[in-house]
Order: C-alpha cells, then structure tokens, then sequence
C-alpha cells in the first residue's frame, strides 16, 4: 500500500507520455524529476531488479516491464 500511496501521490501529477513497445511499458516523464529524486531511484528499474534477483515483468500485466525515464 506505501508504494501505491508513492506513485500515487507523486508520479500521477506529472507530464510525459507512456507508449508500449517490444515487451515494455515505457512511461517517461518531463518535469519535477530532480526535486523528487525520482531519476536516481526508478530510472533503469529493471536492470535494478534484476541485479538483485528480482524478475522486472509485471505478471498481472502481461508479463511487461515497466521502464520509467526522465526527461
């Protein structure tokens, strides 16, 4: 619930656009990245996740991967 409550409050009010292609869900962002820090901590996620043994496909979601970028 505290991750939901995250993105919720934070990644929902902010410009990009999202479009899904080979397998992924990219969603990149435009603006108030820096002061949130959010490009240091969700950028490259799945590398992230997969560093630490941690399988990146969202399996309610048709096994994609999320990828966020910031702009």
């Amino acid at each position: 619930m505290a991750a939901f409550r995250l993105f919720e409050g934070r990644l929902t009010n902010m410009e990009g656009y999202i479009r899904v292609e080979n397998g992924n869900i990219n969603v990149s962002y435009y603006t108030d990245h820096e002061k949130l820090l959010l490009k240091q901590n969700f950028e490259n996620l799945a590398e992230k996740l997969i560093s630490e043994g941690i399988n990146p496909r969202i399996s309610w979601l048709f096994d994609f991967i999320l990828d966020l970028g910031f702009k």
